[in-house]
C-alpha cells in the first residue's frame, strides 16, 4: 500500500447526501412560524458560497444567527446524518479503512457533528478538519471559533499550505471551494462530486467528474465494493417506457438515455454499441443483425408480455439474458376484453356513432346480455386463465382451448379440438403468444367453424389473425361483431397514418394496441422489468428469463463470484474448476444450470485470488461471455 497519497474529502453534500446546517435549520426551526422562509434564506447563503460567487466567511455567520439552533439540537441532527451518508460512501466502507492514514475530511462544517459521523468508517478523528462552535450560556450556538482557518474566505487553501502534504493529492468535493484547493496547486486532482447535487459551476471548472466514490476509486486503481462503476454501464429505453423504470435505473447508478419512438434495425445496429442493457415494447426489432452490433449489451428487457420482436436464439448465443413481464399487464388486457364483449354484445359502438350523426335508433334489435352466453378463450396462459375467473363472474359459461395441458379454473370446460371450441361458443378471443408458428393460425377456415353472428376477439398478435378472412366474415354476417387491439402492421409513430381494411366496417372495435396500456400496467411493468435485469446484474440470478436456463442465487457475501456462460458441450465444468484448482482458489459454493444450447456456471470463491485464473476462465474452449461480482 502507497503511503505517498493523500484523499480530501469533503463533508456536507460528499460524505453525507445534505448539507448539515440546512438540516440543523430544519429540526432548530420546526416550531418556528416562519421556518420555511428562514431555510430558503439559509439554502441560498449555501449555495451562493459553495459556487463561490459570495463570501464564504459572512455567509457562515448569517447562517449561524438565522439558525436559532441549540446544543441539544445536535444530536438529532447527528442521528439524522448518520442515516444520510452518501451511498457510495456506505458500501466502500473498506477503502477507508485500508486507507485509513491518508484520509482526511477537510470540510467548513463543523466537528460537533462530522466526528461522530466519520469516525465509524474507519475515519480518524485527528484527520477531521473542520470548524467548532461557540455556545452562549444557554446552550445556543452563537458562533464559531474565527482563528480555525476553515471559517475563512480560502480557508481549506490555508489549511492545505498548513499541511504541506507530502505526496499525491486528490480532492473530491462538491463545492467550489474544493475545486480552489487544485486550483492553488495544492492537489494533484480534483473530483467535482455530483452524486447528490450538480454544481454547474464546479462542474464546469472540474477537469474529472465523479457521479460517485465507485467511480472515483475506478479511475485510480483503488479498492472497490463492487465489480465496476454503475454509471458508466449503460441503458437505453425505447418507446416512451414508463418514467418509472428510469428512476429505478437512475435510482441505482446507471447512465440512462431514453427514446420516444421505436428505431428502425439500421438505426438501433448504430445506437446500440456500449449500450449494457436495452429497454424495448412491442415495435423495436432486436435482430441477429442488431445482437451482432452489441459489443456490451448484457441483457434486453421487454416491458411487455411478448418477445417475438427479439430473436431470442440469438440472443441467447451473445449470452444476453431477455427478460419480460409475464403478468404485470395481465388485468388490463382481460378488463379490456370484459369491456368490448359487452360493447359488442350491445352494439354500443354502432349506436354512439349514429348519435354522433344525429340519428336517435332507440332498438332492442341484436342487443344482448352476457350472462349464459358461451365465452370461448383460445390459448389459457396468464391473461386467458384471468379473464376465465372474471367473466364466470359476470354469469358466463366459459370454454377454453390450448395446445398445451392447464389446469382449467372455475368451472371452466376445456375442448380437446379448436374446431369443437368454436362450434360451441358465442363469443372467440385470441390469447395465444406470438411465435412465427403463428403466423396465420386463425383464418377463413376458423371462421367457418364459427356460429353465425358469433363475436371475434383478437387481443394477442396481429400477425395471428387473417385479417381479409376476419373483413369477409364480418361484411357476411357472419361474425356479428369484432374487437381487434392488434395488427400485422402497426405505426412506428402516433404521426403514422393506420391504414387497414378493417376501418369503417360497423360494430368493429378497433384499438391502437393498447390492451395493457393503462398507467397501472405501465407503472408494474416499469417495476418489474428493470428489477428482473439489476437482479441480473447484481447478483448472476437468471430466474424470469425467457432465454436463460433460470437460476435462483443466494446472496453475495464476503466473496466474489464468477459467471461463466458457454456452450453447453462437455467438459466444461472440468475446465472451470481445474483453472481454479491450478490457481489454488478456493471455491465456497458452486451453482450450475443447463438446457440445450447453453451452460451457466455461477462460483462464489475467496476474496483473495490470484488474478492469472480471470484470464483462464476467459479463455476456456466454449467460453460465450465471463464476468466477476464482487
Amino acid at each position: 500500500m502507497s503511503k505517498d497519497k493523500y484523499f480530501i474529502l469533503d463533508f456536507d453534500s460528499t460524505f453525507t447526501q445534505v448539507e448539515a446546517l440546512d438540516l440543523l435549520g430544519e429540526i432548530a426551526l420546526q416550531h418556528t412560524e416562519s421556518k420555511e422562509q428562514i431555510l430558503e434564506e439559509i439554502k441560498a447563503i449555501t449555495n451562493s458560497g459553495m459556487d463561490g460567487s459570495s463570501s464564504f466567511s459572512e455567509g457562515l455567520l448569517k447562517r449561524i444567527h438565522l439558525l436559532q439552533a441549540h446544543k441539544k439540537h445536535l444530536q438529532e441532527l447527528i442521528g439524522t446524518l448518520e442515516d444520510k451518508v452518501s451511498d457510495s460512501i456506505k458500501r466502500n466502507k473498506a477503502f477507508f479503512e485500508e486507507y485509513t492514514d491518508q484520509i482526511l475530511i477537510v470540510s467548513s462544517g463543523f466537528k460537533e457533528f462530522i466526528v461522530p459521523v466519520v469516525t465509524p468508517y474507519g475515519i480518524k478523528e485527528e484527520n477531521v478538519y473542520a470548524n467548532t462552535f461557540v455556545f452562549d450560556a444557554q446552550g445556543y450556538i452563537s458562533g464559531f471559533d474565527t482563528d480555525n482557518e476553515l471559517s475563512q474566505d480560502k480557508g481549506k487553501i490555508k489549511l492545505l499550505q498548513k499541511l504541506a502534504l507530502q505526496g499525491d493529492v486528490y480532492v473530491l468535493g462538491d463545492g467550489y471551494t474544493d475545486y480552489e484547493i487544485k486550483e492553488a496547486g495544492l492537489a494533484n486532482k480534483f473530483y467535482a462530486f455530483t452524486e447528490n447535487i450538480a454544481r454547474d459551476k464546479v462542474v464546469e471548472v472540474a477537469e474529472h467528474i465523479a457521479p460517485n466514490l465507485d467511480e472515483f476509486l475506478y479511475q485510480n486503481n483503488l479498492p472497490m465494493t463492487i465489480s465496476y462503476p454503475k454509471n458508466r454501464i449503460k441503458v437505453l429505453l425505447l418507446e416512451n417506457v414508463h418514467p418509472s423504470a428510469l428512476a429505478l435505473f437512475k435510482q441505482e447508478g446507471y447512465q440512462v438515455e431514453t427514446m420516444a419512438g421505436a428505431l428502425s434495425e439500421d438505426e438501433l445496429c448504430e445506437k446500440i454499441k456500449d449500450i449494457a442493457i436495452l429497454g424495448i415494447r412491442s415495435k423495436t426489432q432486436v435482430t441477429a443483425k442488431v445482437l451482432q452490433q452489441a459489443n456490451r449489451l448484457i441483457s434486453i428487457g421487454a416491458f411487455c408480455i411478448g418477445t417475438n420482436q427479439i430473436d431470442l436464439e440469438a440472443a441467447l448465443w451473445a449470452g444476453i439474458t431477455v427478460f419480460n413481464a409475464p403478468f404485470s399487464n395481465t388485468r388490463s388486457v382481460v378488463e379490456l376484453a370484459l369491456g368490448e364483449i359487452i360493447m359488442l354484445s350491445r352494439n354500443v359502438f354502432e349506436k354512439s356513432m349514429k348519435m354522433h350523426q344525429g340519428n336517435w335508433d332507440k332498438s332492442a334489435s341484436g342487443s344482448m346480455e352476457v350472462r349464459d352466453k358461451k365465452l370461448g378463450i383460445i390459448g389459457y396462459g396468464n391473461i386467458g386463465s384471468q379473464l376465465s375467473v372474471l367473466a364466470e363472474a359476470l354469469g358466463m359459461q366459459v370454454y377454453y382451448y390450448d395446445v398445451v395441458e392447464k389446469l382449467q379454473l372455475g368451472n371452466a370446460r376445456k375442448c380437446e379440438t379448436l374446431e369443437q371450441l368454436l362450434e360451441t361458443v358465442d363469443v372467440v378471443t385470441l390469447h395465444v403468444d406470438g411465435r412465427e408458428s403463428n403466423k396465420g393460425f386463425f383464418g377463413e377456415e376458423a371462421f367457418a367453424h364459427m356460429k353465425p353472428g358469433a363475436i371475434f376477439l383478437n387481443l394477442s398478435r396481429g400477425h395471428i389473425v387473417d385479417l381479409p378472412a376476419l373483413t369477409q366474415a364480418l361484411k357476411s354476417g357472419k361474425v356479428a361483431g369484432a374487437a381487434v387491439d392488434v395488427f400485422p402492421y402497426e405505426p412506428a409513430t402516433n404521426q403514422e397514418e393506420f391504414t387497414n381494411e378493417l376501418r369503417g366496417l360497423p360494430n368493429v372495435i378497433l384499438t391502437p394496441h393498447i390492451g395493457g396500456s393503462t398507467i397501472e400496467a405501465q407503472e408494474n411493468i416499469a417495476r418489474f422489468v428493470p428489477t428482473r435485469i439489476m437482479q441480473y446484474i447484481n447478483t448472476g440470478n437468471t430466474y424470469q428469463s425467457v432465454n436463460f436456463p433460470n437460476i435462483q442465487l443466494p446472496a453475495l457475501k464476503n466473496a466474489h463470484r464468477l459467471i461463466h456462460i458457454h456452450r453447453n458441450v462437455p467438459g466444461v465444468l472440468a475446465s472451470i474448476n481445474s483453472a481454479l484448482a491450478s490457481n489454488q482458489v478456493n471455491i465456497l459454493g458452486q451453482y450450475l444450470k443447463t438446457n440445450e444450447q447453453i451452460g451457466y456456471v455461477i462460483t462464489d470463491i475467496d476474496k483473495a485470488y490470484n488474478k492469472k485464473v480471470i484470464e483462464e476462465l476467459r479463455c476456456i474452449p466454449a467460453t460465450i461471455k465471463f464476468r466477476m461480482l464482487y
